[in-house]
């Protein structure tokens, strides 16, 4: 039916990429315009929330740009699993959670995390070789 999709794989996979930069990079800007108050949101130091803020901001550009796309996935990765576990063993929500707050969120992203590390992001990169 769609003979010629492989045409627009490299389009889907820089849709894909964008809007896991702009996710990542929005919620790491968040997390570092208040961090005491996000630290204690999520029970974790300010040290932690501003290396955390950084680390999204940095790795969504990257996986957005198509810069060192595997190494940015592999820490977006971590921060989902980190995300994952916390919600599933400190906070003991379900995969919908109440009001929507479970983990099925991260676990989208993750999955679109690991698209973008096993495709290598597509084709269309500024950077790529």
């Amino acid at each position: 039916m769609f003979s010629h999709s492989g045409l627009y794989l490299d389009y889907a996979l820089l849709f894909m990429r964008i809007m896991l930069g702009l996710v990542f990079a929005a919620s790491g800007l968040s997390d570092l315009k208040d961090p005491a108050g996000r630290a204690k949101s999520i029970g974790l130091p300010k040290g932690a929330t501003l290396f955390l803020g950084a680390a999204e901001i940095l790795g969504g550009l990257a996986v957005m740009a198509g810069v060192l796309i595997e190494l940015a996935s592999i820490g977006l990765i971590l921060i989902m699993a980190g995300a994952i576990s916390k919600k599933l063993f400190v906070w003991k929500t379900g995969f919908w959670g109440s009001d929507g707050l479970g983990w099925n969120y991260e676990l989208i992203l993750t999955s679109m995390l690991l698209v973008a590390l096993f495709s290598g992001g597509g084709d269309i990169r500024p950077f790529h070789a």
